[in-house]
């Protein structure tokens, strides 16, 4: 349950954002997770009130993107999903791969949230 550590750091990364943009209100929260990172989605989203109550985030919303976990083949090239072949590529079956993508923890954007009065 390392998603409400990252979390925290999550909203005081975006707090400082806020502060150095002199932003009042944030709506949206976008964040990228790689299939193959230790993150649970399901966790973030039920986490992500908790981890705002009190901060300048309070009332706003987490959007998660997944990053998906793919790998190259070094026998034939072939770039496939690591979770979907099971570790071996689909083409030549071989299980000598390098990752390229789906570790990765990021945030992607943040949305202001906009005054009804304009």
């Amino acid at each position: 349950m390392h998603e409400l550590t990252i979390l925290v750091e999550l909203v005081d990364m975006v707090e400082n954002a806020m502060s150095e943009n002199h932003i009042e209100k944030i709506d949206t929260v976008v964040v990228q997770i790689g299939q193959l990172s230790s993150i649970v989605p399901r966790y973030m989203r039920e986490y992500y009130p908790n981890a705002c109550s009190g901060s300048k985030l309070e009332g706003s919303k987490l959007k998660i993107e997944m990053i998906p976990g793919n790998g190259l083949c070094h026998h034939c090239n072939k770039v496939f999903n690591v979770i979907k072949s099971k570790g071996r590529c689909p083409i030549c079956n071989a299980d000598d791969w390098e990752m390229l993508s789906g570790q990765e923890f990021m945030l992607k954007e943040i949305y202001i949230k906009q005054d009804a009065s304009q």
